[in-house]
């Protein structure tokens, strides 16, 4: 593969391919949609630019890297951060050893000569002039335009795209004109039990199966009272628990106490109680409590008026 390309006379340095490893467990549903969005099904048809829509560690990311792997693409990734300048996304000038100025091509530039797959990572991190130099790239001219090398890029037809964006506070608001060449909106939920167990068995086949399984029925738990836990955590608390007991092999402490403190230490101590964690959450939404009966949504509980109220007692009814 040819480290650079001429383009209008200017030589530009095409970054690496991503390594396409792993696979996809679960949630085949979202994988097909991916997979759809990338498809054109006529001369005058264009393949669609998805957002990605998760929990971070949820596996946004690795849904695009199958979804390049089973098109046998090569697959580019660019890591989109609250000071991305437009020139870091297209074309960036480089001072070579001779005094020149070297051109080097971004992930999305080089996936773009070369037709791979480019994820725009966290794209809700991403200033909105960075966006906007996206813009044409996003809609039916496929092209971007960089000022510093004064150069027009093309796309090539087997280009494809995706932005992942996590499903929390972004650091820009991403404008309507952007948003509305991102479509459609894809959203990954949390893995079942089953596939949850399968991706930590995967990656981490040396675990035991003790740890494995307590580790499983913590993450389904904090899923079920809608905490912000991921595989990922799971498998970071995982791989310390096992090398503190492999550090203490001369010494052993058992699997529960290594569990417990690979828990703490990764997630910190809230996570040792999540029911908890999880009324914690609820009042810093707004509220300790639920009405509870119809005339809470009318009345405040101490107001006479209130249904429940005890300005009428027994002696009264007469």
């Amino acid at each position: 593969m040819s480290n650079s390309v001429s383009i209008q006379d200017v030589e530009l340095h095409l970054a690496s391919p991503h390594e396409l490893d792993g696979q996809w467990i679960g949630q085949s549903e979202v994988l097909k949609q991916v997979l759809a969005c990338w498809l054109v099904v006529d001369d005058k048809d264009l393949p669609l630019t998805p957002r990605l829509v998760g929990a971070p560690g949820i596996g946004k990311t690795a849904l695009a890297t199958a979804a390049a792997k089973q098109r046998q693409q090569e697959l580019y990734i660019y890591q989109c951060t609250a000071d991305t300048r437009p020139e870091d996304l297209l074309i960036t000038p480089v001072l070579a050893e001779n005094g020149s100025i070297a051109y080097h091509a971004s992930a999305l530039v080089t996936a773009m000569i070369r037709g791979g797959v480019c994820v725009l990572d966290e794209g809700n991190r991403m200033n909105e002039k960075s966006w906007a130099s996206l813009a044409p790239l996003l809609d039916h001219r496929r092209y971007v335009e960089s000022i510093i090398a004064g150069v027009t890029v093309q796309a090539h037809p087997n280009f494809r795209c995706a932005v992942t964006m996590n499903q929390d506070e972004s650091t820009f608001e991403i404008p309507d004109y952007i948003l509305s060449r991102l479509q459609p909106t894809l959203t990954l939920k949390f893995p079942s039990r089953e596939d949850e167990k399968q991706i930590l068995e995967y990656h981490l086949p040396f675990c035991a199966d003790d740890m494995l399984a307590m580790t499983v029925e913590f993450l389904q738990k904090s899923h079920e009272l809608k905490l912000d836990f991921s595989t990922r955590d799971g498998i970071n608390l995982l791989r310390y628990a096992m090398k503190r007991l492999k550090q203490d092999a001369d010494h052993p402490v058992s699997h529960d106490a290594a569990w417990q403190e690979a828990l703490e230490k990764c997630l910190g101590e809230d996570a040792l109680d999540l029911e908890q964690l999880s009324q914690q959450k609820n009042q810093s939404l707004g509220g300790q409590s639920l009405p509870m009966g119809f005339g809470d949504f009318f009345f405040n509980p101490g107001d006479p008026l209130h249904p429940d109220s005890d300005r009428f007692d027994d002696d009264d009814e007469d």
